[in-house]
């Protein structure tokens, strides 16, 4: 089992990094897995609560338990979202597909690093979709943290994705190895 982190990086800075087990990766797809009682860190105040801290880069990291699902982070080399899907924690049932919508990832050597975008795309077992934290994006423009150009690609990429419809992705019937421990974070996590 190898582990790897899924990080959002904002203006050199950490803001929120997950422990991840590193499924496959190839040059064409990067699959990590976030298993039920993971433990990451994300800033003490959401940024809905607190926008100011992407102008001041301050923040207070604080523990992030996953729990509710496990999750597969599907990732594309130069893709402006992942693909992630849903599983309920207890009996595995589907429960859907999320495009998060973020700056294509950057490979280090413990992590894969993007930039939070916002707004994403939930899909649900039927087909519907929605869009999810629009609020959220609109706030983050407001703040200077995306402009308004940039905002307008945001939700060009979504609709993108949603008109390519690549759901069913081919993993939904996955499960990882029974042997796998849930893993943690590295030394050098905050490390941008």
């Amino acid at each position: 089992m190898r582990t790897a982190l899924f990080r959002s990086v904002y203006r050199g800075r950490v803001r929120w990094a997950l422990p991840h087990v590193l499924v496959e990766e190839t040059r064409e797809l990067a699959a990590l897995y976030i298993p039920p009682g993971a433990v990451g860190r994300k800033p003490r105040k959401p940024f809905i609560e607190d926008p100011t801290q992407l102008r001041t880069l301050r923040w207070e990291h604080v523990d992030h338990v996953w729990t509710g699902s496990h999750a597969l982070r599907l990732l594309e080399p130069g893709a402006a979202h992942g693909l992630y899907l849903f599983w309920a924690e207890r009996d595995w049932a589907f429960q859907g597909w999320y495009v998060n919508l973020q700056a294509p990832f950057r490979r280090t050597a413990i992590s894969f690093d993007g930039r939070d975008h916002a707004l994403d795309v939930v899909v649900e077992p039927d087909g519907s979709w929605r869009w999810k934290d629009e609020d959220h994006l609109e706030l983050a423009v407001a703040v200077g943290a995306f402009t308004p150009e940039e905002a307008a690609e945001i939700r060009a990429e979504g609709e993108r994705v949603v008109a390519a419809w690549p759901f069913p992705t081919g993993w939904e019937g996955w499960r990882p190895d029974p042997g796998w421990s849930v893993p943690s974070l590295p030394q050098g996590w905050d490390e941008a």
